[in-house]
């Protein structure tokens, strides 16, 4: 579970092996087991002690600017990376393997945005479903035009075409979300920081919350976020967080978009600030807790078979072998090697095809 601390004036510290959260005289403990990440959205004080047995635990601790983008985490010292990688990561601007992933970042990006459009045109009987397969018609061949660029070309070279395509797409997108809100929620474009409408608003503010998430997995897969391919360098920007989450914003889109629609949302969610409008306490708890939902669900890559991706029920008992499986990988990057055995069947998952058998 993540656990999101939302109020003012919380003080977060240790009880035993338990994080325990106090305010005026009132406290909850929760197991640190059960934890897989701490949010910090607002002023809080944290003990010591709360931190180390965050860290102790691999808990990472992230901390939020009020519109919802990661300003600070705090996390174990011994998540890291091997040369190789980053250095592999460093090259991708350069060669043909960063053009056909930056490719695909896109053309899923939009492929979900064209799903989702196809989602809500289903149930209409109105010229909107006339209309929405029309953008639909439009994005898809946008799509087309990214992937008809060749491969060999270098990402300086074609970025700005890229960045064309994909703000098109975009455009068409929110365009027609917007006409199918609420008439009190319709909103013009996108806007940021702060936003100019209730949409927008929560919009960035769950974007901000799944920046933290693509960049923990990135530490945990030992890439460094702040190498960019399609996004490019600047001090301080986590460039390759703004690569990799393109093709996850469709999550987002799918969860605030419903919140509207089936009317969850009230005016009094937000607070007017200069220039714009902020997602208040009340707002923020609504958007938090459909982004926490338990998901029963994983995808499978077939990378042989032309990255067919094939969708699957998962059972608790599946998602614990996973997670210890994904341990035991770690293990491996980090220069484990399993010691020689001579049963066949304890090597059936083994990556190293039993090479290890005495």
């Amino acid at each position: 579970m993540k656990l999101v601390v939302n109020s003012e004036g919380v003080y977060l510290t240790k009880v035993g092996e338990c994080f325990c959260l106090k305010k005026e005289g009132q406290k909850q403990e929760i197991a640190a087991k059960k934890v897989e990440q701490i949010i910090i959205t607002t002023s809080t004080a944290l003990s010591t002690d709360a931190i180390e047995l965050a860290v102790e635990n691999n808990i990472d601790i992230v901390f939020l600017k009020k519109y919802g983008k990661p300003f600070g985490r705090v996390w174990h010292s011994k998540v890291g990376s091997i040369s190789t990688i980053r250095k592999r990561q460093l090259n991708l601007d350069s060669n043909k393997m960063g053009t056909i992933l930056v490719k695909e970042f896109l053309t899923q990006k939009m492929t979900n945005q064209v799903e989702f459009l196809n989602e809500l045109s289903m149930n209409r009987r109105d010229n909107r479903k006339i209309e929405i397969k029309e953008d639909v018609e439009k994005i898809k061949g946008l799509i087309e035009k990214i992937k008809s660029i060749s491969e060999e070309s270098k990402i300086n070279d074609i970025r700005g075409s890229l960045q064309g395509y994909e703000g098109t797409a975009s455009r068409i997108y929110f365009s027609r979300l917007s006409d199918l809100m609420p008439e009190k929620y319709k909103f013009n474009g996108r806007s940021k920081n702060p936003a100019k409408d209730e949409f927008n608003c929560m919009l960035n503010y769950g974007y901000g919350i799944m920046y933290s998430n693509v960049e923990r997995a990135c530490i945990l897969a030992g890439l460094d976020p702040y190498i960019g391919i399609m996004h490019v360098d600047n001090y301080n920007r986590q460039a390759f967080v703004f690569d990799l989450i393109e093709m996850y914003r469709i999550y987002i889109d799918k969860i605030v978009f419903k919140l509207f629609t089936t009317k969850k949302v009230k005016k009094e969610h937000f607070d007017k600030v200069e220039g714009g409008l902020y997602l208040n306490k009340a707002g923020k708890e609504i958007l938090i807790s459909k982004y926490n939902c338990k998901v029963n669900k994983c995808f499978l890559v077939y990378t042989r078979s032309s990255n067919l991706i094939k969708e699957f029920n998962v059972e608790e008992k599946e998602l614990k072998k996973l997670k210890k499986d994904i341990r035991d990988y770690f293990k491996v990057m980090e220069g484990y090697f399993p010691k020689a055995t001579s049963s066949k069947a304890r090597c059936i998952d083994c990556c190293y095809r039993n090479i290890c058998i005495k």
